[in-house]
């Protein structure tokens, strides 16, 4: 983390060293110019609030006690929390709002990461973090609150979101920042009760994990048994990240539903309507499917509800889904990108990585990362496996 443009804070004095800040970055001048709503930040603008709350987390004796690795990355996450207000800020009735502020600087937060090279698991552990900022005021009072404590937990520590919210209520001025502290405790709390607090929920087996996930009122201790008939391998990345290399070095004899070679064959342009590739290939599948034969289903599937369609689909059929995803660092990616036949404009990129999500462990039973630099590498399938 030491890429991001504050070097993080350490003892003696456990300063923030905002004279090390550039104005270069473009997410931290709109931040300046970003307002709130008084009623929740009368401290002023978003900059203000989010150095506010990166000095109230210097202070904090529990950030100053834990290990190097999880200061910095906890430093990174309350730096980004708010990184998305400017995009996400409106006024309604009279009233400043940044609803959808926390998803969308989950993504933002993974650009900017993904741009200064962090590795992958501590990026993700990070957009988690950012992900899941303001759960913690107001977990206690849902009705699903076991089973969004135990959701969380499979991707950012809980424990580190209670000091990342921490810093944040201590880090503006507002009426009901004592309420908010309340909350928090109450947060943590629930979270040490189920056994989550510090640590994944350990489900029986990773299919556990995603039928919980997958079923309402299931009981997290269950135990799932595999019926599957057939293994989907379902691919994601951006353009030029090594999909194809992965497929045909770790999967070199099974079909391969590739959208590409469909769109060729359709003669459809990849930034028309899709509805007619789509179908074609969900026709493809349905019949290996119904035959029990192994496939993979090869296209970006940058979001969440793109790879849930085709994990519902499979699952359906029996199929047993394994997503892999694979990402390559910025300045290869568009090299390769280039080099392919092939070839994504790269404003189309862009604007793919302005909506990327890294699929998570609860998405699958089988959720992998894979890094392409040289050569290909396994990393972990969520920011909490090792």
């Amino acid at each position: 983390m030491s890429m991001l443009p504050c070097p993080v804070p350490g003892p003696p004095d456990w300063r923030v060293d905002w004279d090390a800040v550039s104005e270069e970055f473009s997410w931290i001048r709109e931040m300046r110019q970003c307002p709130q709503e008084p009623r929740h930040h009368a401290e002023g603008n978003v900059w203000v609030h989010v150095r506010m709350a990166c000095e109230a987390l210097a202070s904090l004796p529990e950030w100053q006690n834990l290990a190097e690795l999880d200061r910095e990355l906890l430093f990174a996450a309350v730096l980004l929390h708010d990184v998305a207000k400017p995009a996400c800020t409106r006024t309604e009735e009279g009233r400043i709002t940044s609803r959808g502020h926390s998803h969308k600087g989950s993504i933002q937060a993974r650009r900017i990461l993904w741009e200064y090279g962090a590795e992958v698991t501590k990026r993700e552990h990070v957009c988690a973090l950012v992900r899941h900022h303001q759960i913690p005021f107001y977990l206690i009072d849902r009705p699903d609150a076991q089973r969004m404590a135990l959701s969380i937990s499979q991707h950012a520590r809980c424990d580190l979101l209670a000091i990342l919210a921490k810093a944040d209520a201590l880090g503006r001025v507002c009426q009901d920042q004592q309420n908010l502290l309340v909350k928090i405790d109450l947060f943590e709390e629930l979270c040490r009760e189920h056994g989550c607090l510090n640590r994944p929920w350990p489900f029986p087996s990773p299919l556990s994990r995603f039928e919980y996930f997958r079923r309402e009122e299931r009981d997290p201790h269950y135990e799932a048994h595999d019926e599957s008939r057939c293994e989907a391998v379902v691919m994601c990345g951006l353009p030029g990240s090594g999909k194809d290399t992965w497929l045909t070095i770790n999967a070199p004899n099974i079909p391969v539903i590739s959208l590409d070679d469909i769109r060729e064959e359709l003669g459809a342009e990849p930034t028309g309507n899709q509805g007619e590739v789509i179908q074609a290939a969900k026709e493809r599948a349905r019949v290996l499917l119904r035959s029990g034969t192994d496939f993979a289903w090869n296209a970006t599937n940058l979001t969440r509800d793109l790879r849930s369609q085709l994990v519902d689909l499979f699952t359906n059929y029996h199929a047993r889904v394994r997503i892999v995803h694979v990402e390559a660092p910025r300045e290869s990616l568009f090299v390769r990108n280039d080099q392919r036949s092939r070839r994504v404009p790269p404003g189309a990129i862009e604007r793919m990585i302005d909506r990327w999500e890294i699929p998570d462990v609860t998405e699958a039973p089988i959720v992998e990362w894979w890094e392409n630099t040289n050569v290909l590498r396994r990393r972990a399938g969520g920011p909490m496996e090792t």
